[in-house]
This record gives structure tokens, C-alpha cells and sequence, in this order.
């Protein structure tokens, strides 16, 4: 707590924006309806854009302002009305996803946070106690981000679960190192916006293919499949 006290106000602002940005992700991890996980990866995307901002502000960097702006239009806008069309069109916003065991999910998101703190344990004579805590906060929302997408079945969920997945990854970025240089940051942020379009259309073909979104109906088509149609022996022909 000393130590804490210590810090100058950037640092301090910077470890609390850290905290919101890991609290949405939990929040993520713990919404069963659609509506409101948009809405939580909404407002990760403006804590990920006043985080940019602030640092803009005091390292002096003004290309992180456009960075900022960016995460605004894309990712606090554009891309949740995206996932907010899609969800309507597809008749998912009022649904509940059932999850096994929520109360497992959340002590598990938990362990991943004390393992990232135990990953950034080799950096403590390395950087300061902001930048600890940003390192082991990034890589604690790449890995609960990865866990959003294998607990969850819907392939929305899994979308919102890839993107947060960035998030950690361009928040380590701008907090440890003032952003990468600009060309790059505008390349990763209309990949991701290509991507958000690209899942889109794959959605649409999905759910017009096998009337849903669950993406154990693939898994399950898959074994009624082989079991229909076995692969031959020896290397013979296979069953279309």
C-alpha cells in the first residue's frame, strides 16, 4: 500500500484503468445473454481508448491520439453495433446461454489472474510497480479471453472472446512501450475490422446452414459423419 502511494497520479490512474479493463473481462466471462456481453466488450474498447489518450497525453506521443480515436470508432462502436445487427437479425439477443458450472468459470478466470501476477514475477527488478501490474493485467485478459472462448458454445461469444484477446495484447502494448509505431496500429485495427465483417458472413451462412449457432452441432455433425462414413482402410476412396 506504501509503495502504491508512492506512485506519481499517471501511474496510479494507469493501475486502476488496468483493474476496470480485467473487470470487464470477468464481466464478460460471466454474462449469459448476448446483449450484455456486447455491451461489456463495448466498454472494455472505451477504457482501452481513455487508457491511449492518457498516455498520449503525458509521454507525448501524439500518434496514440489517433490510436485512441480508432479504438473508439472500432471497437466502441462499429464493430458492437456489428454484433448488436447480427445478434438481432439472428434472433440471439434475447437469448440465455446455458453455463455449466459458473461458479467453476469464475474461480478459474481467478487462477488465471494469480498465474499471469506469477508470469510477471521475472519483470519486478526490471520496471516499476505500474508497469508490473499493466504486464500481468494483459496477459490475464489474453488468457481469460481464451477461456471465454472455450467455455462459451455460441460462435458470437467465441468472436467477442478472439477480440478481447487483442485487447489484452494492445493494452500491453500502450501501456509497457507507448504503442507500436503508427502504420502498424492502423494495420491491426482494420484487420480486426475485416475480421468483425469476414465472422459476420460466416454466421449468416451458419445459421442458415444448421438453423443455429452452437458450434458443438459442428462437432456433433462431424462424428455422425465419420460414423455414417468411415474413412477406408488402405487408402482407398472416400464416401463424398
Amino acid at each position: 500500500m506504501t509503495e502504491l502511494s508512492q506512485l506519481s497520479l499517471y501511474n496510479q490512474a494507469i493501475i486502476l484503468f488496468a483493474a476496470l479493463v480485467l473487470f470487464t473481462s470477468f464481466i464478460m466471462l460471466a454474462q449469459a445473454r448476448m446483449m450484455p456481453l456486447i455491451f461489456a466488450f463495448a466498454w472494455q474498447g472505451m477504457l482501452l481508448a481513455v487508457v491511449t489518450a492518457l498516455v498520449a497525453f503525458v509521454s507525448g506521443h501524439p500518434h496514440l491520439y489517433i490510436s485512441a480515436g480508432l479504438t473508439v470508432v472500432i471497437k466502441v462502436f462499429l464493430i458492437p453495433w456489428l454484433l448488436y445487427r447480427l445478434a438481432v437479425k439472428l434472433n440471439i439477443h434475447l437469448e440465455a446461454e446455458a453455463i455449466k458450472y459458473p461458479s467453476l468459470l469464475l474461480l478459474a478466470g481467478a487462477g488465471l489472474v494469480i498465474f499471469s501476477y506469477y508470469v510477471a514475477l521475472p519483470i519486478v527488478h526490471l520496471s516499476g510497480l505500474a508497469t508490473r501490474n499493466t504486464i500481468a493485467v494483459s496477459i490475464a485478459v489474453v488468457l481469460l479471453g481464451m477461456l471465454l472462448m472455450i467455455a462459451r458454445k455460441k460462435a458470437v461469444a467465441q468472436v467477442i472472446g478472439f477480440m478481447s484477446i487483442e485487447n489484452g495484447l494492445f493494452f500491453s502494448a500502450v501501456v509497457s512501450t507507448y504503442g507500436m509505431p503508427l502504420i502498424v496500429e492502423l494495420g491491426v485495427a482494420f484487420d480486426v475490422l475485416v475480421a468483425a465483417i469476414l465472422f459476420g458472413v460466416f454466421f449468416f451462412h451458419m445459421s442458415e446452414s444448421f438453423d443455429s449457432l452452437d458450434v458443438d452441432r459442428l462437432s456433433r455433425l462431424s462424428e455422425v459423419h465419420e460414423t455414417l462414413f468411415p474413412p477406408e482402410e488402405g487408402g482407398g476412396e472416400e464416401h463424398p
